[in-house]
């Protein structure tokens, strides 16, 4: 079969074939752009196979390129890369790999493209493009990738038990090819999966967060998480999450499964956003509601304090999973933290106060908070949903008004702790505190307006109350 290579490509494909040709290597495109294409999907990522010196062919393609590319070079993998035009071009050597027990980084040695196809993770990353003269364009497939990809199976080209063992990550790639394509993982790869699970452990953290993370990216989500579940992947990954499965029953009442709850928030969020870190929010949002389920015999099941205590828990989380400890953990922590706010507004009458406050806490991610509450409405009654979406729109219209009229979003008191200092030549002080939260708490219940004179005159009846006085 014969590879359909785009006019803008033809050009680059056939000079990386010359160059290869000029030192005698052979040479091929392999794995993510030969799948991706066959897929109809966009690919800005070449690997490039040569039976020969990887390396020598990047700094030999380097010199017929205009303008001529940066070269880097990866000495301890063997391996080059340079971006031209757009596209990331990675160039290594055929090789065969052989793995000891405990450790997933292979023993190399120079091969053949038949020994670098076996070596591959799945039958439709082993796919190769000829760029030699003599067959250019010409697919390899000798582990029929072709029919896996028409069938949509994700399958190893190896002994699947093997290929797991010798790289354990395989298992993460897996599902996550499975999540982002929408293809199954065929029945013996599956079952091979969950018998080298714990297998998992030798691999750092980082690459597995990394494979997660684009699970968590995946266009339904819920895909990925499935059969991390049902493989006991995730019981060793990220074993809060699978604590959250299950239902308890007492006295004929029963509390949702809050694994398959999250699920659902997930999808429902991977619909309307592509960002990251609010996905993760919603896998977050009740992973405390195992720690704080209660039962009562004339009210049910609760979990109160699941929203406070879970925001506790997300700093642990991302030291474990070795994700992000900046800003990107605090607004997890805030979308965690506030996520039953707006439940709890929408119940009853919405006050102009309790907005201020909001606002004061949500600040500029707001939208991503309303956004986060819309999603966790999972129930299967469509006129409970109906109401409770209307019952968000009253929210996010009192919030539009608030906002309009006192300028809440990522607002500061018109009186800060240096004011209040200097006008009573204090030191950081207790005193300081009381007056700084009780000019913050006038303002959020509109006793006084957002205003400095307001606060400055309100900040002077407090300062009196507590027996200072500004000096003469």
């Amino acid at each position: 079969m014969i590879f359909t290579i785009y006019k803008e490509e033809q050009e680059l494909l056939q000079t990386i074939g010359k160059a290869a040709q000029s030192l005698g290597y052979p040479a091929y495109v392999v794995g993510g752009f030969v799948r991706d294409r066959l897929l109809g999907r966009e690919s800005k990522d070449l690997d490039v196979v040569c039976v020969g010196s990887g390396v020598e062919l990047a700094q030999e393609l380097t010199k017929h390129l205009r303008p001529r590319p940066r070269l880097t070079v990866y000495k301890r993998f063997g391996t080059a890369c340079i971006k031209h035009q757009g596209v990331e071009i990675e160039f290594v050597g055929a090789r065969k790999e052989s793995y000891r027990s405990d450790s997933r980084k292979p023993i190399v040695e120079q091969g053949t493209l038949t020994d670098d196809q076996n070596r591959r993770d799945f039958t439709i990353n082993a796919l190769a493009v000829s760029l030699n003269e003599h067959d250019f364009g010409t697919i390899s497939d000798p582990f029929d990738g072709l029919k896996d990809l028409g069938d949509k199976i994700i399958r190893t080209p190896l002994e699947p038990g093997q290929t797991f063992s010798d790289d354990p990550l395989r298992m993460m790639r897996a599902i996550r090819f499975a999540a982002q394509l929408g293809f199954k993982i065929e029945q013996e790869t599956l079952a091979s999966i969950k018998q080298n699970r714990r297998r998992i452990h030798i691999v750092s953290k980082e690459r597995i967060t990394t494979e997660l993370n684009k699970i968590i990216l995946s266009p339904i989500p819920s895909v990925g998480f499935h059969l991390l579940y049902d493989t006991g992947l995730l019981k060793i990954i990220f074993p809060e999450m699978a604590d959250l499965q299950g239902v308890d029953v007492r006295g004929g009442k029963a509390h949702k499964d809050n694994f398959y709850h999250t699920l659902e928030v997930l999808d429902n969020l991977a619909f309307r956003s592509m960002d990251l870190w609010l996905r993760w929010s919603a896998i977050l949002h009740d992973i405390a509601k195992p720690a704080t389920k209660r039962w009562h015999p004339r009210t049910g099941w609760s979990f109160h304090g699941h929203e406070a205590l879970g925001a506790t828990w997300v700093p642990k989380i991302f030291r474990r999973m070795r994700l992000p400890l900046d800003h990107k953990m605090k607004y997890v922590q805030k979308m965690v933290r506030l996520h039953q706010r707006p439940i709890c507004l929408s119940r009853d009458e919405i006050t102009d106060s309790a907005i201020r406050r909001l606002l004061f806490d949500a600040g500029e991610d707001i939208d991503d908070l309303m956004l986060l509450c819309e999603s966790d409405i999972t129930s299967k009654n469509r006129d409970k949903v109906e109401r409770y979406l209307e019952n968000y729109q009253l929210v996010r219209q009192k919030i539009k008004e608030v906002e309009e009229a006192d300028h809440m979003r990522n607002w500061q008191p018109p009186i800060s702790g240096e004011d209040i200092m200097d006008a009573f030549d204090l030191r950081p002080s207790r005193e300081v505190g009381i007056i700084k939260d009780a000019i913050r708490e006038a303002i959020l219940d509109g006793v006084i307006p957002n205003e400095r004179e307001a606060a400055w005159k309100y900040m002077l009846d407090q300062a009196d109350r507590l027996g200072l006085k500004a000096p003469s």
